[in-house]
């Protein structure tokens, strides 16, 4: 009598026409069993960035119930730690668990109600995405603009604002999209003049450049972890004004099954969306623990981790750390012979965007520089596909030594590929402009 071996089962979908699913007689590739190792590149994209190794020990720390005191003080010091990396007061400084976009989408469907009016600041493919997510919403949506490589005139927001009387402004901090900045010092005083609410998407600021939540007069900004706070993707820091939380605890129906008897809902139209509903996540951070979901431990320790480390160093060195980073990268570049994309005013500090010379094959020189030298640069969206590249210095990246092994694997693609460049400029004129930036 024969034994027959037990029948490994592998799914996959039938076909792209079909949503029916058959199962496969077929042995699990061996490679599923091994141990994950990947390879140890440098990512000097526009993010994710390589985590700090503080991080990623914390990370590996012991898990805990949801609400074990020791747990939910975790929680308290997070709160804690972010107010000065937002620079804020805020009482509801705290995590969405999620990648940066969970944040957005959360700050948006609480504050923002079918039929209202928003004015979205754009100036890139995150602004877009603003407009994407609040189309869903069923917002009225009203866009000022600026063309990729620039920013929005403040006195343009303003005009706009005055014209559409919107409920909520919403812009991008720094776009990676364009490597531009919007400059958003005195946007808060006319958004409150109007009586509009601010939200900010700093996820691609948030520990490299300033951020100024109290002062700017925003009342809700968000950001993620894997960008200049040199951690991994998923989870989003939040910051709340008093204002906005009024404006969203109106709006406050908590679920049936964690109800208390003390639960008081709000006058306003529920949040559709439990997930992202901040009036019960911000119920879950405060003393009340409502038990709207499990923490995502790991995560929160790795956040607590990034803003222990920005602190750590000073945040007023660590902007300049990646002005240096940022300013040593564009001085590089430049002195390739290449030419830097987009409005040198307002360029963020941490990535920077290069033409790709004409003749050149930009995906070759990604595939060689990540084959040859484990460094990864940055591709480009919508209209600048395929003629830009993005290169970043963040978080645990923006150092000295990185960014000369990066520029310095460049040329030599480059050189590689034909193209005719001043060899061996690049890496002195990028030392030079490190010493010299602010």
């Amino acid at each position: 009598m024969s034994i027959l071996p037990t029948p490994t089962w592998r799914c996959r979908s039938c076909s792209a026409l079909s949503n029916t699913w058959e199962r496969h007689l077929t042995p699990l590739d061996p490679t599923l069993f091994g141990e994950i190792d990947p390879p140890q590149r440098l990512l000097m994209g526009p993010g994710p960035v390589n985590a700090h190794p503080r991080v990623l020990r914390a990370m590996s720390a012991d898990l805990l119930g949801q609400f074990d005191p020791e747990m939910t003080g975790f929680m308290n010091q997070v709160m804690a730690l972010y107010r000065p990396v937002f620079g804020t007061w805020n009482q509801w400084t705290m995590l969405i668990d999620g990648t940066a976009r969970a944040a957005i989408e959360a700050s948006l469907v609480s504050l923002v109600e079918p039929g209202d009016t928003v004015l979205v600041v754009n100036f890139g493919r995150f602004g877009l995405l603003l407009t994407e997510i609040l189309s869903r919403l069923g917002a009225k949506i009203e866009q000022v603009s600026a063309p990729w490589g620039e920013v929005v005139p403040m006195d343009a927001i303003a005009a706009a604002i005055e014209q559409f009387g919107p409920k909520v402004v919403a812009t991008v901090h720094g776009d990676t999209s364009t490597t531009m900045a919007q400059p958003l010092e005195g946007l808060g005083a006319l958004c409150k003049a109007a009586g509009a609410y601010l939200y900010v998407d700093a996820c691609a600021t948030l520990g490299g450049m300033e951020i100024a939540a109290d002062r700017w007069g925003a009342d809700v900004v968000t950001a993620g972890l894997q960008k200049c706070l040199g951690g991994p993707s998923g989870s989003a820091p939040i910051t709340i004004s008093d204002r906005a939380a009024e404006r969203i605890f109106a709006r406050r129906h908590v679920e049936q099954g964690i109800r208390r008897a003390d639960t008081v809902d709000g006058v306003g139209p529920r949040i559709p969306s439990n997930y992202f509903d901040l009036a019960m996540i911000m119920d879950y951070w405060s003393d009340k623990r409502l038990n709207h979901h499990t923490e995502a431990t790991s995560m929160l320790y790795a956040a607590r981790e990034c803003a222990r480390v920005a602190l750590g160093e000073g945040l007023e060195a660590r902007f300049a750390r990646h002005r240096k980073a940022g300013a040593a990268m564009t001085a590089g570049l430049r002195a390739m012979g290449l030419t830097v994309f987009g409005d040198d005013a307002h360029r963020m500090t941490n990535v920077t965007g290069v033409y790709i010379p004409e003749g050149v094959d930009g995906e070759a020189i990604r595939a060689m520089m990540r084959d040859h030298f484990e460094i990864e640069i940055g591709t480009a969206f919508g209209p600048l596909q395929g003629k830009i590249w993005r290169l970043g210095a963040m978080g645990y990246n923006a150092m000295k030594h990185k960014v000369l092994l990066t520029l310095g694997a460049l040329e030599a693609c480059l050189k590689a590929h034909g193209f005719s460049l001043p060899l061996g400029e690049a890496v002195p004129a990028a030392l030079l402009a490190w010493e010299a930036a602010a």
